[in-house]
């Protein structure tokens, strides 16, 4: 008897974290198609622009004070890093700078873009109440989703931060 109760309650589980998961994949979905349209309101909408914004800049911080930059720029880095951080967030939380991020996961220009059940295969519910988006089954996340309001948005980049840049 017990092990039914426990097979019922892990599917139980499983059923809660795929229905948040096809949730979150239409939030996904609506920001993939701003990032694709360069949709700048539509981009607002499905992005936590302070929470991702700090994150950003806090990373940013980081690596200018990483033990791999020279003791010299690492005292300048130490002064300015924080300002220009702050600006480089603000500058980097833009729809044409999540092209590069977006191609990254395979969605180019002229192709479409995948339907939901296809978006959420690719999130992973997080411990926390979180959906993040990983490149392959098994990977680690990249994009991390917040619900607010009803609406998952765009809170947290896990990814390589250098894949974060202005289009000139």
């Amino acid at each position: 008897m017990r092990i039914f109760l426990v097979i019922a309650l892990a599917m139980g589980l499983s059923a809660c974290a795929t229905a948040q998961r096809l949730d979150a994949a239409g939030d996904v979905h609506a920001l993939l198609v701003s990032i694709r349209d360069e949709d700048q309101a539509a981009f607002d909408a499905h992005v936590d622009r302070p929470a991702l914004k700090q994150e950003i800049s806090a990373r940013l911080t980081a690596e200018a004070r990483s033990p791999k930059v020279d003791k010299g720029w690492q005292a300048l880095g130490a002064i300015l890093a924080p300002a220009l951080a702050d600006i480089a967030g603000d500058a980097l939380v833009q729809p044409k700078v999540f092209h590069k991020v977006a191609e990254s996961y395979g969605y180019k220009a002229g192709q479409p873009i995948p339907n939901r059940v296809a978006i959420a295969g690719s999130l992973k519910a997080m411990d926390d109440g979180r959906v993040c988006a990983t490149k392959s089954k098994d990977g680690p996340c990249v994009l991390v989703f917040t619900q607010e309001e009803g609406v998952w948005k765009l809170s947290g980049f896990e990814g390589d931060i250098s894949s974060l840049r202005l289009k000139l």
